[in-house]
This record gives structure tokens, C-alpha cells and sequence, in this order.
């Protein structure tokens, strides 16, 4: 019998992806755990694999297809007792890639697109016994009955002209299309003087903010899958969360020193190769999971029900990408060591950085460290990114005037600011959070008992 192969939804916040390529023909062979298919969500690329033996019988969505919705069928396999290639389904018509999408229909265009059936399409109106009965999912009927909407007039898409959610969204948008044409129509005949094909313009955000410029002085750049993941989130919350912010100065000389001597001492390979180089920010990662696990109230997690309150510090590094940033995660930081912290956080970068982080490892966390220092950034205030409940944005350190022992000396200081959602914890639990995180980073060697 065919078994659907879906678009699978591999985080909590994935709503679309990409269908990168198809690593299979129609006709080939496939044995459960084969790679069908590449897909590039909002965080990485990912493979899709086979979930039985048989074979490919149909391909529903083109290879570069783009905001593929999750859940959609992209294709479908045969078992290996009836495996043999199927005729295309003359009711599913490939997806077109990006560059051969057609151009946005007009509002009559639209209308008409929705009303035709695609050929040979079953009503959502059962025939003989089920006469009268209609196929749709729950949320359907509910967001149809919600809407008033008339389930012969909408043609459903899921397996036997089942009428789904996206069916319902799809005419609500055709019946705004209707509504906004109607208006237009509306406001040119009450206006004197206006051509009559002349439409009434109605101007987006984007065309307001692109009229404030010269034309021709600026190039559009669109928004890929990480840079609107990341706006939606951020955006989110800083809005719901509520975030306080305490910096303290932090005097590294002793942490300089101490990593000199143990990056000196680190022995090398056949190859020559050190077996792990110390920064300063493995030495941030450190101090920030043994402060949380000193700190208890503060490793936990906002949710409606219940705060959580987790027995290990799992430490977010924030990583630039190309055109984004990612925070894979360093699991029971508290209980590694410096080298193995520097280890883990390089080889989860360059992955994250090829995008091929899985998503349990980008996913959650209990706190993060966001470092700008190498950039010579003095001070600066994160965004903390839910379940997280705090993220500790790291500065340069630098060759500051500082008071010892009554007298001016010179030493380099580094100044860090922990932003907290006051949800979660409050200023006193998060002074003593910050307090010990600077008592750690001052006195590197506790971080080795």
C-alpha cells in the first residue's frame, strides 16, 4: 500500500521548509533509514529518511521548492509487495521551484483559481451512503462553521478531497481578495475625475518605508528562513518577556594567566595538533554553569503551569552564521572540564555554522553566554530567548585604571551584563547568580576543585 513521505516537523517553532533536493528518482529502490531527501528548516539542513522498504513511486513537490507548509505530502512510496513507479496522480501537480513561480493572479484571477476544482478533485461531499457527510478535519469544521463558510464551496487538498485547515485559510483569504475589490471598486466610483481602470492604491508597510528613500539607492536583500525565525522570536520576547539587567566589572588578569600556562601545557598529537586551546569564553561557559548549580533558584524555566527547576546547567553559545546567529547548546556544563567545554563548543560551531546541527542540539537550554568581546565591545545587553530564563552578554576585556590596595593600578577588566526574565527571577536571586559567576571568573582556579 503508498505510504505518504511528509514535510516532518523537526522543532517546536518549524512551520515551513525548504525542499533543498530529492536524493531519490521515482522508481528507485529504498530500504528503511535511506536519505530521501535534504530539507532546510529555520535553523539547519536536514535529512529526510525512509520509514519502510519499497519504492519511490511519486515526487508531489519539486526539488528548491521553497515554504513547503509541515505536514504536506511531498511524495509517497510503495511497499515492496506492490512496489512498482505510479502514473503521476492527475490531482497533484508538482510544486514549481522559486524561480518558476508564477506571478501573484489578481483578486479575478484568484477567485477563479479557488472556485475550479482541480481535475478529477472528489467533492468533500461524500456520493451514495455518505451522501450529505463532510470530509474534513476538526479544526476545519470549526474554523468553517467560525466563518460561515459553506463546505461545497471550498475544494479540499488532504487524501480523498478532505477539507483541512489550510483548505478553510485559503478561501478566507480568497473571500478578503473579494471584500478588498469590492472596496476598491467602491471608492473609485465615489471618486470624480479617476480613470475608470484606475484603482485605488493602498499602500503596504514596505511601500512606505521604501518611499522614504530615492529610488534605485537601495538593493532588497529578502528575508530568509533564519533571519525571520529570529525576528519573530527576539520580537516575541521582548514583548511577553520581562527583562531586568545587572552588570558587573570582572578582573581577568588571574584567568589570563591561568590560561596561558594551561594552553602551554597542552599536549600534542601525532599530527602535532594541541589536544584543546582555552578562551576566555570556555572559561565564561565554565563559571556561568557552576554559578547556576550554585544558584539553584536561578536554572529554571518560566512556563504558565509551573516554574522548572533544572538539575543541570545546559549553557547556550551564541554563534554567528552567515546571515543569522545560533545557539547550539553545551549540555551538564557543570560537570566538564575546560578542555572538554572548548572541544564541544568548537566542533558544535563549525556544524552550526555549516547548518547541520541537529535540532536537540540548539534546542532548550537554561542559560546562554553571548560573547562580542573579540569585537572590542565594552558592554552590552542580550535578549533573553525562551525557556531561558537569563543570558549573560559578554564584553572585552581591557587594560582599565583600577584601585588596589588604596593606590591606582593598571588591570583588565571585563564586564559582563546578565539579562534576566523577571518572570522566572528575581533582582536578588539574580545579583547572587551574577555575584557568583564574578567570584568564579576572579578565582579561576575554584572552577578545577
Amino acid at each position: 500500500m503508498p505510504i505518504d513521505i511528509v514535510m516532518p516537523a523537526l522543532s517546536p517553532t518549524m512551520e515551513k521548509g525548504n525542499l533543498i533536493q530529492w536524493l531519490k528518482a521515482v522508481g528507485d529502490p529504498v530500504r528503511s533509514g535511506d536519505v530521501l531527501a535534504e530539507i532546510e528548516t529555520d535553523k539547519a539542513t536536514m535529512e529526510v529518511e525512509a520509514a519502510a522498504d519499497g519504492v519511490l513511486s511519486r515526487i508531489l513537490v519539486a526539488a528548491g521548492t521553497q515554504d513547503v507548509p509541515v505536514s504536506q505530502i511531498i511524495g509517497s512510496m510503495t511497499t515492496e509487495d506492490d512496489a512498482r513507479p505510479e502514473s503521476p496522480d492527475p490531482r497533484q501537480v508538482e510544486m514549481p521551484t522559486a524561480a518558476a513561480s508564477a506571478p501573484v493572479p489578481t483578486p479575478t484571477v484568484a477567485r477563479q483559481a479557488l472556485a475550479a476544482p482541480p481535475l478529477a478533485e472528489p467533492s468533500p461531499m461524500a456520493n451514495g451512503n455518505d451522501a450529505g457527510r463532510v470530509f474534513a478535519s476538526p479544526i476545519a469544521r470549526r474554523l468553517m462553521s467560525e466563518a460561515g463558510l459553506d463546505a461545497e464551496s471550498i475544494t479540499g487538498t488532504g487524501p480523498h478531497g478532505r477539507i483541512l485547515e489550510r483548505d478553510v485559510g485559503a478561501a478566507l483569504a480568497a473571500r478578503e481578495v473579494d471584500a478588498k475589490a469590492n472596496r476598491e471598486a467602491a471608492a473609485q466610483t465615489q471618486m470624480p475625475g479617476l480613470p475608470a481602470t484606475a484603482p485605488v492604491a493602498e499602500a503596504t508597510g514596505d511601500d512606505r518605508i521604501k518611499a522614504l528613500f530615492e529610488a534605485g539607492s537601495f538593493v532588497e536583500v529578502p528575508h530568509d528562513s533564519i533571519r525571520l525565525t529570529i525576528a519573530r522570536r527576539l520580537s516575541e520576547s521582548k514583548r511577553t518577556v520581562p527583562h531586568f539587567y545587572l552588570s558587573a566589572d570582572c578582573m581577568i588578569d588571574p584567568l589570563l594567566s591561568l590560561r596561558q600556562q594551561f594552553n602551554e601545557a597542552a599536549p600534542s598529537g601525532r599530527d602535532g595538533e594541541r589536544a584543546y586551546r582555552l578562551s576566555v569564553n570556555d572559561f565564561v561557559v565554565r563559571a556561568l554553569a557552576l554559578a547556576l548549580h550554585q544558584v539553584p533558584d536561578a536554572n529554571v524555566s518560566f512556563s504558565e503551569a509551573a516554574l522548572l527547576q533544572h538539575r543541570h546547567a545546559d549553557i547556550g553559545v551564541a554563534v554567528a552564521i552567515a546571515g543569522g546567529l545560533m545557539t547550539p547548546i553545551v549540555r551538564r556544563a557543570e560537570t566538564k572540564s575546560l578542555a572538554t567545554i572548548s572541544n564541544e563548543i568548537k566542533e558544535l560551531a563549525a556544524r552550526a555554522k555549516a547548518r547541520r546541527l541537529k535540532p536537540e542540539e540548539y534546542q532548550g537550554g537554561t542559560a546562554s553566554v553571548s560573547n562580542l568581546g573579540m569585537y572590542g565591545v565594552r558592554n552590552f545587553a542580550a535578549i533573553v530567548n525562551p525557556p531561558q530564563a537569563s543570558i549573560l552578554a559578554v564584553g572585552a576585556g581591557e587594560q582599565r585604571v583600577v584601585i588596589r590596595d588604596g593606590m591606582p593600578a593598571v588591570g583588565t577588566v571585563m564586564t559582563v551584563t546578565l539579562s534576566v526574565d523577571h518572570r522566572a527571577i528575581d533582582g536578588a536571586t539574580g545579583a547572587e547568580l551574577l555575584s557568583a559567576f564574578k567570584v568564579l571568573i576572579e578565582q579561576p582556579m575554584t572552577m578545577l576543585v
